[in-house]
Order: structure tokens, then sequence, then C-alpha cells
């Protein structure tokens, strides 16, 4: 069997799509929420009329005394979690002379908060094992920049210098560290965009597809991306 996956924000968008995908390949996927767990049960029920397995698992990944209390249980099953997803963000734009101290601190201590407080204590049971798998979800903001959003951009870039030290850390355990970077991904995020504006600037002139971000993940999940690590891949229909 397939080592367990562990996908925080799993319940929504992308994470969801993720969770599914990860299902199919053989993952047992722990699907982490924060406060959506009927969300986090659809997508669980879902897997599992497929033939996949699922659990929930809700934790605040900024909380790190929850969190770790957390994943200290999910740590208690002799099935090892070599999979870890970090998927949970949030976004708050406003213009910077307009952006509130909350809403910095809450978009940057999703990401980055939560990446440390989430990947930390899975990383010396892969380090015992010499296998996993770390992908984060950072976004073309993180690379490019965008107006409006510099508490988002500066955390996806955050998630991008965490990557690619940490893989550094890792490497010569066989433990890859990567990050997806995607553009206008058809979410619920972008409710209330003005996408038709939004698409002019996109080389594919399109959205992308959550399913999309979820193939690329599965793959540098898989035996088949044993030698990519450190890596930025972006899914962005050419913006970057």
């Amino acid at each position: 069997m397939k080592d367990r996956a562990l996908i925080t924000g799993g319940g929504r968008g992308i994470g969801a799509a993720i969770a599914r995908a990860l299902a199919a390949a053989g993952h047992p996927v722990i699907i982490n929420y924060h406060a959506d767990r009927s969300a986090a049960e659809r997508v669980a029920a879902e897997i599992e009329q497929a033939g996949g397995q699922a659990e929930i698992c809700g934790f605040d990944v900024r909380d790190a005394q929850a969190t770790h209390a957390a994943i200290e249980e999910l740590l208690k099953d002799e099935r090892p979690i070599g999979v870890c997803i970090n998927n949970a963000g949030v976004a708050h734009d406003a213009a910077f002379p307009a952006m509130s101290l909350s809403d910095w601190q809450s978009v940057t201590r999703t990401s980055l908060d939560g990446f440390f407080n989430v990947t930390q204590p899975l990383i010396m049971p892969m380090v015992r094992r010499k296998r996993g798998r770390i992908v984060s979800i950072s976004s073309v903001s993180g690379v490019i920049g965008n107006r409006g959003q510099t508490n988002y951009s500066a955390a996806k870039a955050g998630l991008i210098g965490a990557t690619r030290s940490l893989a550094q850390e890792l490497a010569k355990r066989r433990i890859t560290v990567n990050a997806v970077a995607p553009g206008l991904i058809e979410t619920d995020m972008l409710k209330g965009m003005p996408v038709e504006e939004m698409l002019k600037v996109i080389p594919m002139r399109r959205l992308g597809r959550a399913t999309e971000v979820a193939s690329l993940v599965r793959f540098l999940v898989s035996d088949e991306a044993e030698y990519i690590t450190g890596q930025v891949i972006g899914i962005n229909g050419g913006l970057a």
C-alpha cells in the first residue's frame, strides 16, 4: 500500500482536487479542514465511493499547538504519512497603504506558519524511512507579484524560499521538496473577480482547472519524480 497523504485545506478547490487525485493513485488521504467540516466530509465520501481511502482531520494550520497535537495523533497509526501537501491558504487583497495588520497576518501565517507547523513534525519520520514527498502550493503571485496582493505574494514567495532550502537539507535522505505555482485557477477564490479582463493577460486565454494542478502534484509525489527536488513548477497558461 502507498503512503498516507496529508492535504491541508483539502475540502475545497485545489486541495479537494489533489485529495481525489492522490486517492485515485492509491494513497490513503487525510483531508485537513479548518472551518468547513461538511465540505471535507463530502470529499472523503466521494473518494470512498470511488474505492479510495479517506479520513478527515480538523485543525487550524496557524495554531502550532493544535496542529502538532493533531499530527501526533495521526502518527500513532502504523501506516506512515509519507506525503505532505501544504495547500491551505487564504487571500485578503487590498492596496498596501490600506492593508490591515490582520489581513497581513492572516495570509502570511496561514501559508508560512502553516508550512512550518504541518511539515516540521512530519520530517523525522520521513528521515528515518528515507522516503518522503513534500509539495507546497505557491502561486504565480509569489513568482512575479501582483498588485493588491502584497501579503499574498509575500506569503507565496516565502513558500518558494522554504521549499528550495528544505530540499537541500533533505535530498540525501531521498525526500523531495517541491512547489507548484498555479496561475488563475477556476475555484471559489475567483468569485466576484473580473474574469473576462483577467483572461486577456493569459496567453492561453482560459482559466486553469483544479484537476490540472492536481495531476501535476500527483506526478511530483510519484516514484517517477524521484529525481525532482527544490523546483518551483508553474502551471499558468503562459502567464509567467
